[in-house]
């Protein structure tokens, strides 16, 4: 029984770190959900399938507001390294895809606010 009641508690820890660690954004993540927009965001024009659909994952990842955060400078950063992104095109992205981003896309954005 005891040996029962251990595995137990060790198996609701392990499940417990597993959300724990799901919940967590990285800029990696925000930066692969973001890469397949890297053309419209540099050239204009409309945004393809896929970087509507990194632009859904990067919002439904980013609920709560340290993930807002996180990614917000995850997304400023990202715009620092394209010069030639077009800030347009960035502001104009989510509506692009249909969606309301609770993140936005600038590099200019104060991400503590």
């Amino acid at each position: 029984m005891k040996a029962v009641a251990v595995l137990v508690i060790v198996v609701l820890a392990v499940i417990q770190l597993a959300m724990v660690a799901q919940g967590a954004i990285t800029c990696g993540q925000v930066d692969a959900n973001l890469a397949p927009c890297i053309p419209f965001l540099t050239q204009g024009g409309e945004p393809g399938a896929a970087c509507c659909s990194g632009v859904k994952t990067l919002n439904g990842n980013a609920q709560s507001p340290d993930d807002r955060k996180t990614a917000c400078n995850c997304v400023k950063a990202a715009a620092n390294r394209y010069p030639n992104l077009k800030d347009d095109a960035a502001q104009s992205l989510p509506s692009k895809c249909g969606i309301s981003l609770n993140v936005p896309i600038s590099r200019t954005i104060n991400c503590d606010t």
